[in-house]
C-alpha cells in the first residue's frame, strides 16, 4: 500500500537530459508522424518515465509495481520539445485514493529548461487489489 505521507512530495531527477533530433525522428517514425520539427507530446514520457519509476520503486513509497496498470495520461505543453533541448525532470506524487480496493495514484512530471517548465504530464496509475 502506498505510504500516504508520500503524497505531495516532489523528487528531483539527478541528471539533465539532452534530446537529439535523431531520437525525435525515430520516435516519429514509429508512430507514423511525418513532421519531426517538434516532438509529439508523448515523446516526453520517454524522459519522465524513468524518473517516475525510480521514485515510485523506492521502498519507502510502498507501491507494488507488480500490480500496476496505466489508467490515464494528460499533458500541458508550455514549449514544444525540439532536438538539442536539455531538460531536468521532477516528479510529484499529486494524489492518492482507494476505490473498490484499488489504489489510484497520480504523478505529475515536469520537464524544465533552467527554471522554466516546458511540459507537464500527469500519469494516473492503478494498483490492482
Amino acid at each position: 500500500m502506498l505510504n500516504p505521507d508520500s503524497v505531495g512530495r516532489t523528487f528531483e531527477g539527478a541528471d539533465s537530459i539532452t534530446v537529439t533530433q535523431s531520437e525525435i525522428d525515430s520516435f516519429c517514425a514509429v508512430i507514423g508522424e511525418t513532421d519531426t520539427t517538434v516532438a509529439p507530446p508523448t515523446f516526453s514520457i520517454r524522459i519522465s518515465l524513468e524518473q517516475s519509476q525510480s521514485i515510485l520503486s523506492d521502498p519507502s513509497i510502498g507501491l507494488d509495481w507488480t500490480r500496476v496498470v496505466h489508467g490515464d495520461q494528460k499533458f500541458e505543453i508550455f514549449s514544444p520539445i525540439k532536438g538539442g533541448d536539455s531538460f531536468s525532470c521532477s516528479s510529484t506524487i499529486e494524489s492518492y485514493r482507494v476505490a473498490a480496493g484499488n489504489e489510484i495514484v497520480t504523478v505529475r512530471s515536469d520537464l524544465k529548461t533552467g527554471s522554466e517548465i516546458a511540459l507537464s504530464s500527469w500519469s494516473t496509475l492503478v494498483v490492482r487489489a
